[in-house]
Order: C-alpha cells, then structure tokens, then sequence
C-alpha cells in the first residue's frame, strides 16, 4: 500500500468529547435470592455491568408484598451508598445501567421504570432501541395514558402494565407479538422476575445460579461470576424466562427465523472475560487478530494496541505476523470522569490528556496501531501524531472490524450518517485524513469466522445497511420537548 504522511485539515482532539467509539448500550441485571441481600448483589452486578452504560444506574426490589426502588444519575458507585441501599429489602431485585438510545440523559428517563398496574407493581429494565417506538408511543397517548419520559422503555413499561392479558405470562407474550427491534428485559413484579430476549437475540442476555436457592440473568457472563454464581445458559433468543423461589421456568419461546446478534458485541462491548454463545470474548478478539494480520499484512518492528479495547486484536496480530507486541499507548482512564473542564493551555495538550507514548518503544520504529473500531475518525489522527512525536518512523493503522458505513437503530449509540467517517470518505481518503502510512479494515467474513459461527446469525446492519427488522428512522431526542 502506498505510503503518504499528507493529512487533511483535522481539529484539534478534545479529550472530553465523546471517544471515536460506538457508545455502550445498557446493562440489565435480575435476582431471585431468598437468604441473600439482593439489593447489594445487584449493586455488585451493575458494577460489573459499568461498562455497557454510565449516565445513571437504578435498583427496584420486590418483598413479595410491594416494590420499594432508588435510582439517580451517575456512576454505580456514585449513585448508591449503604443508606440508599438500606431499604431496599427483598427476594427479588432488578438493576439498570444506563446509557442513552432513545430519550436524553436525564433523571426521567433512568431506569427501572416502576408503575402500579391493575396486576400489581411493576418494574422493568431495558437494554435495546424499539424500531416501531413512536408508533407505540402515539398509540399509547390515543388511549390516554400518559408518560413521563422520552423513553421507549417507559413505553415498554406501560405497554405491559395497561396491554391485554389476565396475567403477566400473557401480557408478555402480547407485548412480543407487538414489539419489534432489540430488547432484553427484565420484568420484577410482586412474586416473581421475567427474562425477556427478543425474537432476533439482538443484545446478550444469560441465566446463572447462585447457591442452592438464587437464580440470576445479566446482559453479561461477567456479572455473574462477579457476585460468585455460575453461568447455566444463554436466554434464547424470543424466549420468556419466569425465575421465582422455585426455580427458573420457560413461559413461552418465540424466536424469529434466524438469529441476528450484535457484532458489536463481539469486536468492542461486552468485556474480553465474557462468554457468549460459549466462546470467551478474549479469544474472539486474539482470533480478529490473527485474521486481520493474514489479511493485512505490514512490513513493521512492533505492533501496539489502542488501550485498552484493541489489546486482544493486537496479540492475536502480533501472534500470527510474527511482529514483537509491545505497548506503546499508556491511557489514563479517567480523564473523561472529570465535569471540571481543561483550559486552553491544557486543551492545546490535547490526545496527550488521554494517552501518554512510552517513547522509549516507539523512537525509531516502524508501527502497527492496532484499533478495535473507527467511527468518527476524530481520536486516530491525534494517536498517530503523537506516536510520531514519540519517535515512530511509520505508523500502519490496523482495524478490527469493517468500515463502518451506517447508524443503528437497535440498540447502539451508533452516530448518524453525516459523523460516519467511512460513509463520507473512502478508505484511501481515511488514510490521508489520519496521516497513517497504510490503513486496513478487517474483512466482512474475517470478522465472522473469528466468531466461529453461522454468517446468517449476526446483525450487519453498521457495516452494510442490512437489518434484521424494519427500521423507522429515529433521532435519538424525537420525544423530548423543543
């Protein structure tokens, strides 16, 4: 590939904007535990979750007679303290992470959304984006019920309460006929937890069991072995899962056709120490890796990872080329958990608030960067800089996953086609914008045999603007008052 160091115009980076990433989606937990403190259990299994969404985090808890919940903006660790805790005594507990896909980040539309209904309380935690949202939305405000949020979980959460059905199974399997897009649920009344994975399986969702009496569902395997239970199996796709004292129960399986699951999920979202479809994520990526260095070679001295996501690919890349790994890249992790704003001496610093170059690495060496994903393009070009600055020769940019072309709209934070470096700009052209020496994607059908499964079981729709259901075309604000 030829090699040209000529850059396009490029703003400075701000640190403090959002990273050249797709934004998390949302992190659900469930627990049926009669002799254990549900609500702290909760608390550790969203921490573990932390990753899948960070604007606000919430508990509801069932005793069997009422439901009592708390949940506020922020971090898990912000948001919940032994006194807000305290009083949220039960069997049951349901816990949300949240990062915003349907509706702004505001109090309102925190999750669980707690309701009474004619059955009962009601509390549901949601991760996924409702492709007919605003229709179901209209439908409910015609028939007079009124709602709070921009939400479509909350539109989820009042579908439920106020649909047909004598019962909760019944309700739930009305709501699955109706429904379309990404969602997993989890549904806490009064006596018992529902698991709900919709038909396409979209997002993760698993089931574990905690001692002789506790059953668990989470978006992530993680959760799980965090608060010391054991993964029993993945919910099925279309399938609604009732957990009570008495064990697990399948209540109804309605999948689609074929499966789609996120491929995000694989390159980027869930954490490396998880397992899904019985593969650990952290040899899925060692296997992106190796596939991206037998399809994109590079004629370098090391190859480097972008902290701390790519750090996986870049083994399984350095494993197969036969380049040492080494790192390059230290980041400073919290640098975007600060509200106390940088001036203008310290925005000029720019990537280098982010990521500090281990000179010492880099002085004199060819370069394989490798990245999980680019998206917008907005942090690349400042990483290659600052490696040239620390002292490397050339700089080959390696990625993981195929150019992103399109939005989501089932459930990703996903950017809009005008922000989509790669829908506006071709690969040559990223090139030049970024400054690198070469730039190479990982193939469409590299990325899926790194999965080691079925190419008709994932959802493609970032990569070639296929997907899996029909998609109404939502800003991410539509519902919030202008």
């Amino acid at each position: 590939m030829e090699s040209t160091r000529t850059r396009e115009a490029m703003p400075e980076f701000d640190p403090f904007e959002r990273d050249d990433k797709p934004a998390h989606e949302c992190g659900i937990f469930g627990i049926v535990a009669p002799d254990a403190d549900v609500a702290r259990l909760t608390f550790f299994g969203l921490y573990a979750l932390q990753h899948r969404g960070q604007e606000s985090a919430g508990i509801a808890v069932s005793n069997g007679r009422g439901l009592r919940y708390y949940k506020q903006m922020g971090l898990v660790s912000h948001v919940f303290n032994e006194d807000n805790l305290r009083p949220l005594v039960g069997h049951f507990a349901i816990g949300h992470t949240r990062y915003s896909t349907t509706g702004s980040s505001k109090l309102e539309n925190a999750q669980p959304f707690v309701v009474e209904s004619a059955l009962g309380p009601l509390a549901v935690g949601h991760n996924g984006n409702l492709s007919n949202a605003a229709a179901l939305r209209r439908e409910l405000l015609l028939r007079g019920v009124g709602l709070t949020s921009t939400s479509d979980s909350e539109v989820i959460t009042q579908m439920l309460a106020g649909g047909e059905g004598r019962t909760w199974e019944e309700k739930l399997r009305v709501f699955m006929v109706r429904a379309q897009g990404a969602y997993c649920l989890t549904v806490l009344t009064r006596d018992a937890l529902f698991a709900v994975r919709d038909p396409w399986g979209l997002h993760p969702l698993c089931l574990g069991r905690l001692g002789d009496r506790g059953w668990v569902v989470a978006s992530e395997s993680c959760a799980l072995g965090t608060i010391g239970a054991q993964f029993v199996r993945e919910v099925e796709p279309g399938e609604i899962l009732m957990l009570t004292e008495e064990g697990p129960q399948v209540i109804a399986r309605m999948p689609a056709a074929r499966s789609a699951a996120c491929l995000f999920e694989y390159i980027y979202f869930a954490r490396p120490d998880s397992v899904l479809q019985g593969a650990s994520l952290h040899a899925v990526r060692v296997s992106q890796g190796r596939e991206l260095a037998r399809e994109s070679p590079a004629d370098a001295d090391v190859v480097i990872p972008v902290p701390d996501s790519a750090v996986p690919a870049a083994i399984g890349y350095a494993q197969e080329s036969g380049i040492p790994y080494s790192e390059g890249l230290i980041k400073n992790r919290y640098i975007g958990r600060t509200f106390i704003q940088p001036d203008d001496q310290l925005r000029k610093v720019g990537i280098s608030l982010k990521f500090n170059a281990l000179a010492e690495n880099l002085a004199g060496k060819r370069v394989v960067l490798i990245d999980d994903s680019i998206v917008r393009g907005n942090t690349s070009g400042p990483i290659v800089r600052l490696l040239r600055e620390a002292g490397a020769t050339e700089v080959h940019i390696r990625v993981c996953s195929p150019p992103i072309r399109h939005p989501c709209f089932l459930g990703v934070d996903m950017a809009s086609y005008p922000e989509l470096i790669a829908h506006r700009m071709s690969i040559p052209e990223i090139q030049r914008h970024l400054g690198a020496d070469s730039l190479a994607y990982l193939s469409l059908d590299g990325l899926i045999r790194s999965t080691r499964r079925e190419p008709g079981n994932f959802c493609k729709g970032c990569f070639i603007g296929e997907y899996p259901v029909d998609i109404e075309v939502l800003d991410k604000e539509l519902f919030e008052v202008r």
